[in-house]
This record gives C-alpha cells, sequence and structure tokens, in this order.
C-alpha cells in the first residue's frame, strides 16, 4: 500500500471532523476572545481554515521560511462563516488533491522549515503533514471547541460523543 493510501483515510476523517466544528462558529463572535493572551474566535478559525493550504506549500517545496508568510498563509478572521467555509474546502480539495499525486519517495524527501536564518526543524514530508498540518489543526479544533463550548455553542462530536452529540 503507498503512504498516500494509508494518510488519505486519516485526512479526510480529520477535515471532516474540523468542518463539522467550524460550521458552529457564530459569526456574532468573531471578536470574542476567552482570555486577553488568546486569539479572538474569528483569528482562530481563520488559522484553522488556512492550515490545509500549508500541504501544498509543503509538497512542492523542500523549505519554507514563516518569516515571510502572509496573513493569507497565516489566516484571518474572515468575513463570515460562509467565507471561512469556502476557504476551508477550497484549502483541503486543494490539500488532497496534492496529497493524491504524491509517491512514497515524494512523501520520504525532507522539509525544512525555517525562521529567517534560523532551522526551526527538518523532517520528511510525510511527517510534515502528520505533525506540522494535521497535528497541529487538530491541536487548534481543540482549542476551538473549548471557545464554542464557553460561548454555550453545541460542540460536535469529535472522537466520539459530545455532551451535545451522541
Amino acid at each position: 500500500m503507498a503512504l498516500k493510501d494509508a494518510l488519505l483515510p486519516e485526512f479526510d476523517h480529520e477535515m471532516g471532523t474540523t468542518r463539522r466544528l467550524l460550521e458552529r462558529v457564530p459569526q456574532a463572535d468573531f471578536a470574542w476572545t476567552p482570555h486577553d493572551k488568546s486569539s479572538s474566535m474569528g483569528k482562530l478559525a481563520g488559522h484553522i481554515a488556512a492550515i490545509p493550504q500549508w500541504v501544498p506549500v509543503t509538497l512542492d517545496n523542500t523549505t519554507f521560511d514563516v518569516a515571510t508568510s502572509t496573513e493569507d498563509q497565516r489566516g484571518k478572521v474572515p468575513a463570515s462563516v460562509v467565507d471561512l467555509l469556502k476557504t476551508f474546502d477550497g484549502n483541503v480539495k486543494s490539500a488532497r488533491a496534492k496529497i493524491d499525486e504524491q509517491t512514497d519517495p515524494a512523501l520520504f524527501a525532507t522539509w525544512t522549515l525555517m525562521q529567517g536564518t534560523q532551522e526551526i526543524f527538518t523532517m520528511p514530508k510525510i511527517a510534515v503533514l502528520r505533525s506540522f498540518i494535521m497535528n497541529h489543526m487538530i491541536h487548534h479544533r481543540g482549542q476551538l471547541s473549548l471557545y464554542l463550548r464557553l460561548r454555550n455553542v453545541p460542540v460536535p462530536a469529535i472522537y466520539g460523543p459530545s455532551a451535545d452529540e451522541g
């Protein structure tokens, strides 16, 4: 079995779960934040929607410098929930197609994340997809689920039932 064939079902599952969470973000609460040091709900949701676009950045390149990243790459507060979902869906579609094009040797090629002249990490692209992209999204999805709970928005089932969904 090719690596991509093992990765794509996980990718599809995590993206579907993430979309269900993003659908529930109340537009009226985009500016809400649980703490002074926290991102606003809109900024966090925008960041989550942007993460899948890092798949082509990873698979088409051998290095990326976060010092040159744009607001679109980091994620920004969307204008509406419709725009949030449109951004997420487009990024997921492109990411999935890019993963599906990959060969095993391409997924084992190394990729380096830089901050200017400082190397943050180097690892195989398959590991970047799992850790820097998917696990990173799952981490922020957990934050967003807490934001929703604090705003009394029903939280969808993620890895099993939630208090709101069996």
